[in-house]
């Protein structure tokens, strides 16, 4: 049964910037030619990233600039969903063509599963999604349940937040964290409050979008905290590199959380030559860029560093479903600065 999109209750976006500033830029966008000899040797994990809005260029740049490996966490597509259908294809593509497209550029893909917190204001459909989620959470390769927490702090945001959370303790999964944009630090308190209230141990559970307001309280409390590069709402990258100079790496973790949005799916191989040029030791930006993020997702059990350590090979005769990303016998492309399409 579809909903009248005139029924929806309008939602401002979570990517809304809180408010304007004139303050000196806070993020640097990088060239390839320009940060490329200084991640030589990096491999790159980004731990939240949503594949499924992008493009098979960006697979590509990424490929070249060192990931290995990404966790596309459960979204929302940028409207309101209206069936319990939609939800159920977005679902099986994470774990299916997605992963398969990824697999095509050498890159590894995982997941996390859950009901997003703008779409647990429509308590009829999310009572039908959580229905369903079991049905995709113990799936090969879904590491966590994500993203899920509050956007605009509802009673039924909170209801569903904590429903979930039961089901990551009953599948033994760690836990995404989705902070909010707007009062963002009572929000996160609140996030780590119930969790806490729930029985979950911290270190099972992923604090994300932090920024410099709510980074030591969840560090102090045990929570991984995970800092998502996303110029003008989020955190800059010059940010970054500071928070990580101040706090070290021990349970910190960067992500690009690219998306539809205007995003950067290779901010985190930008953050880590930064970090580089500030002279921040190579063993520390391997730790907030893949070691951690690696780390904490693991306790699934559905992570084997042997699958992407050494490259994944790429068979363009493979398909899904009868289908390929490849087209009239292409080959990826590695090298974008090239301007010539063959």
């Amino acid at each position: 049964m579809c909903e009248k999109q005139s029924d929806l209750k309008t939602n401002p976006s979570h990517f809304e910037n809180p408010k304007k500033t004139t303050d000196t830029p806070t993020h640097m966008d990088l060239k390839w030619d320009e940060y490329k000899d200084k991640i030589q040797g990096f491999k790159f994990f980004d731990p939240h990233i949503h594949m499924v809005s992008r493009t098979t260029d960006d697979y590509q740049n990424m490929a070249q600039a060192g990931i290995v490996a990404v966790i596309e966490p459960a979204f929302w597509v940028g409207q309101p969903r209206t069936g319990l259908s939609s939800f159920k294809d977005y679902y099986s593509s994470l774990v299916g063509w997605e992963r398969f497209r990824s697999s095509q550029f050498g890159i590894k893909h995982y997941c996390t599963m859950g009901l997003n917190s703008r779409e647990a204001n429509n308590e009829r459909l999310a009572e039908e999604v959580m229905e369903i989620l079991p049905l995709y959470v113990y799936k090969e390769g879904v590491v966590g349940i994500g993203e899920i927490g509050f956007d605009d702090q509802t009673e039924l945001e909170e209801k569903y937040y904590r429903l979930q959370l039961e089901l990551a303790k009953e599948a033994k999964l760690p836990v995404q964290i989705h902070t909010p944009h707007r009062d963002k630090k009572r929000g996160t308190e609140r996030s780590m409050s119930i969790a806490i209230e729930h029985g979950l141990d911290p270190s099972w559970v992923i604090v994300d979008h932090n920024n410099e307001e709510t980074v030591k309280s969840v560090l102090d409390q045990g929570f991984y905290a995970a800092f998502t590069i996303y110029p003008f709402t989020k955190m800059g990258n010059k940010r970054m590199v500071s928070i990580v100079e101040q706090y070290g790496a021990e349970r910190i973790m960067i992500n690009s959380s690219a998306d539809w949005g205007i995003s950067d799916p290779l901010a985190i191989p930008k953050t880590a030559a930064l970090m580089v040029s500030r002279g921040i030791p190579n063993d520390v930006i391997r730790k907030v860029t893949y070691e951690n993020a690696i780390e904490a997702f693991a306790k699934s059990g559905q992570i084997q560093v042997s699958d992407f350590e050494l490259s994944i090979p790429s068979d363009p005769n493979e398909k899904f479903h009868g289908n390929s990303v490849l087209r009239g016998g292409q080959l990826p492309k590695w090298n974008q600065n090239s301007l010539y399409i063959d």
